[in-house]
């Protein structure tokens, strides 16, 4: 079960629900990976729509602690929608402040 107070959300990948979470040393590699110089570079790459399959291949990826060789020959249910809004999500709920704080 996913706990989105921790960042966590759901992916079905080979017909296996599957958690995904970004700790601090997925973001970091994501980091160096994507070539961009910041979280927030990380991000507005997303949110302004300038990723390639491969960028969201490797998000997922990360969020699972899986090689992207892995993911890449897997079935995802969904497709590439169901994909792109489990990593938006994913990005959402890693940076977003918990109610109340």
């Amino acid at each position: 079960m996913v706990n989105p107070y921790r960042g966590e959300v759901s992916l079905t990948v080979d017909g296996e629900a599957r958690v995904l979470r970004l700790s601090l040393g997925a973001l970091a590699e994501l980091e160096q990976t994507l070539g961009v110089d910041s979280l927030v570079g990380l991000v507005e790459r997303f949110e302004t729509g300038r990723f390639s399959a491969a960028d969201l291949i490797t998000l997922l990826a990360a969020g699972l602690g899986i090689e992207r060789a892995v993911l890449a020959a897997a079935e995802i249910d969904g497709g590439p929608i169901e994909a792109a809004r489990v990593a938006a999500q994913l990005l959402k709920l890693t940076f977003q402040m918990p109610e109340g704080a």
